[in-house]
C-alpha cells in the first residue's frame, strides 16, 4: 500500500492552494480529482480576491500572472432606485480587493503544481475514505479500471458541495445548516470591455443585477432571474436587454454587447457543516460551506480554510504539535459564520424577493438608506467586502 503524509481530495482552488503551500513548507500531498483538467478549468466561477488571498497565492509562489494581470479595486458601487453611491474601500479601510478570474487562479496553481512534480491524479473515480478516526486513514480510488489505496496521515477534503468527503463524516456527527433563496442568477461572459471601471450592484424593481468583468476585454454580467427560468429560453439578445433596463441611465449607452462565450443559471444558497474535522478528516471550501455569490466570499473562504489548516499541519509535521489542528474547525467556522451572514445581508438588501411583503420592501429600503447615510455603516460593509482578518 502507498503511504504519503496528506491526501487532498479535489483539485479545485482549495486543493491546489492547500497543495501549493504545503509543498513549500516541505510536506508531501497527493491531490485526487474526479474529473479532468479540461472540466476543472471548465468551471466559470468567482473573480474578486480579497488581500489574503492574494497573500497566499504570493506565498505559494503562485502570483507572477496575477500580479501582472490582476486589476485592483478601490470601492464598489452600489445602485438603487436608478441612484448610485459608491462605497470607498480605501478611504473607509485603507485596504482592497484584486479582481482575477477564479479560472486563473485555478489554471496557475495548477501550472505551478505539474512544474513541481507533485503529483496529482485526475480522472480518480470511487474515492472512498475509511479509518478516519484512526491515525492512519486510507484512500481508494479506482484509476483506467485499476484499484488503489494510499495511507495517510490526514485527509484534506477541498472536493466541493457534491464531494465524498463531507459525506464520509457519519450521519449522527454531522450537522447543516442551509438557506436555500427563492431566485437564481443568469451570468453571462463575454469578451466585451466592462461597463464600469468597478463592480456595481443594482437593486432594481426588475430585480438585481451585477455588472462585473474578469479583465479590461473580458465581462461577467448576471441578472436576478426564477429558479424555473431554463437557459435555452435565454437567447444573448434578451440577457442583453434585462440587463441595460436595469443598468443606471448613464450606464445603458457604455454596454457593449457581444456573443456569449458561457451562459448560465446559479441558484443561491447559503449552507454551513459542522464540524468541518472529523478524525484526521478536515474539510474546507465548498465541502464545508456554501455562501451566496453576493458578497464575493465563496473563493476567498475557501482561501482562509486553507490559510488555517496549512498552518495546522506545518506545526504537526515541523514541531509535533497538534494545536493547530485541533483548532482549525473552531477558527475556520468563526470566519466561516461571519462571511456568511456579510452574503446573506448583501443578498437580502439587493435582491427583490417573490410576493415581498410591504413591511418587508420598507425594511429593505430603510436599510439601504441608513447605509448610505452612515460611515459606520458603509464601513462595516467595507470591512467585510474586503475581507476580515485570518
Amino acid at each position: 500500500m502507498k503511504s504519503v503524509s496528506v491526501v487532498i481530495i479535489g483539485a479545485g482552488p482549495a486543493g491546489l492552494l492547500l497543495g501549493q503551500l504545503l509543498r513549500t513548507s516541505g510536506i508531501e500531498t497527493v491531490i485526487l480529482e474526479q474529473r479532468s483538467p479540461d472540466y476543472v478549468l471548465g468551471r466559470i466561477r468567482a473573480g474578486v480576491l480579497e488581500q489574503g488571498a492574494v497573500s497566499l497565492m504570493r506565498q505559494a509562489g503562485c502570483s507572477e500572472r496575477m500580479d501582472k494581470e490582476g486589476i485592483v479595486h478601490h470601492g464598489t458601487a452600489l445602485m438603487v432606485d436608478g441612484e448610485m453611491h459608491r462605497i470607498d474601500f480605501r478611504e473607509l479601510t485603507g485596504s482592497s480587493v484584486l479582481v482575477y478570474g477564479q479560472t486563473e487562479v485555478t489554471r496557475d496553481l495548477m501550472d505551478a503544481r505539474a512544474a513541481s512534480g507533485a503529483t496529482t491524479i485526475y480522472d480518480a473515480e470511487d474515492v472512498s475514505l475509511s479509518g478516519l478516526d484512526s491515525t492512519r486513514p486510507v484512500v481508494r480510488y479506482r484509476k483506467d479500471g485499476v484499484e488503489h489505496e494510499m495511507a495517510c496521515d490526514v485527509v484534506a477534503g477541498c472536493d466541493g458541495f457534491h464531494g465524498v468527503s463531507r459525506r464520509s463524516i457519519p450521519a449522527d456527527v454531522l450537522k447543516t445548516y442551509e438557506r436555500v433563496y427563492p431566485f437564481g442568477w443568469l451570468g453571462l461572459l463575454s469578451d466585451t470591455p466592462p461597463v464600469d471601471d468597478e463592480l456595481i450592484y443594482i437593486n432594481d424593481p426588475r430585480g438585481f443585477a451585477l455588472c462585473s468583468m474578469r479583465s479590461q476585454t473580458r465581462s461577467r454580467y448576471y441578472i436576478q432571474c426564477g429558479l424555473d427560468e431554463k437557459i435555452e429560453d435565454w437567447s444573448d439578445e434578451r440577457f442583453w436587454d434585462a440587463l441595460q433596463a436595469r443598468l443606471p441611465d448613464a450606464h445603458q449607452s457604455r454596454l457593449v454587447r457581444g456573443p456569449s462565450i458561457e451562459k448560465s443559471i446559479a441558484p443561491l444558497r447559503s449552507f454551513v457543516a459542522e464540524p468541518m474535522r472529523y478524525g484526521r478528516l478536515f474539510l474546507a471550501g465548498d465541502a464545508a460551506h456554501i455562501v451566496p455569490p453576493t458578497g464575493a466570499k465563496g473563493l476567498n473562504l475557501a482561501a482562509s480554510d486553507v490559510y488555517y489548516l496549512w498552518q495546522g499541519l506545518k506545526d504537526f509535521y515541523h514541531h509535533g504539535k497538534s494545536d493547530g489542528l485541533d483548532g482549525y474547525a473552531e477558527k475556520a467556522l468563526a470566519r466561516v459564520w461571519k462571511a456568511e451572514r456579510f452574503s446573506w445581508w448583501m443578498t437580502t438588501m439587493l435582491h427583490r424577493f417573490p410576493d415581498q411583503p410591504a413591511f418587508e420592501t420598507k425594511m429593505q429600503k430603510a436599510e439601504l438608506a441608513y447605509l448610505f447615510s452612515s460611515r459606520a455603516a458603509m464601513t462595516a460593509l467595507a470591512e467585510n467586502y474586503v475581507g476580515l482578518p485570518y
